[in-house]
């Protein structure tokens, strides 16, 4: 009884309930937790082949979200939230855009060339490119 337990949470780790998203005509096909974790703080601005990234993400309330910011940065929503509030505070930089809903992060990412976002896995997500994310 005790391994089943650990054996279900242990899945429940490794399941993602968002997918990471980007522009159709962006040429990466896979990215690391760093990586993304780093455009969406802002840390790296520019793509491998020198285009502008563009960040969004759903509302703090969110509990993709939540997840995201578990799984990304390894931080909660919470602490992400205080780092831009320093960055604002020191004027160092503004948070991405956030959006209300997954078929609005799907509209940015689908008009805007170096877009990055993340939206539920459950998602019809056939007008933009997943993006694998490795370790």
């Amino acid at each position: 009884m005790i391994a089943l337990g650990l054996f279900l949470s242990t899945i429940g780790l490794y399941s993602q309930s968002y997918k990471v998203i980007v522009n159709k005509g962006n040429q990466s096909t896979s990215i690391t937790s760093k990586e993304v974790s780093s455009y969406f703080l802002k840390k790296k601005t520019k793509w491998g082949n020198g285009q502008k990234v563009s960040p969004v993400e759903l509302k703090a309330n969110s509990s993709v979200r939540v997840d995201f910011s578990k799984g990304v940065h390894k931080k909660s929503v919470g602490a992400v939230k205080s780092y831009w509030q320093q960055a604002i505070f020191s004027g160092k930089g503004t948070p991405p855009v956030e959006k209300k809903s997954d078929i609005e992060i799907i509209e940015y990412v689908k008009s805007h060339s170096g877009a990055i976002g993340y939206v539920s896995s459950g998602c019809d997500v056939s007008e933009v490119k997943v993006i694998k994310i490795i370790e």
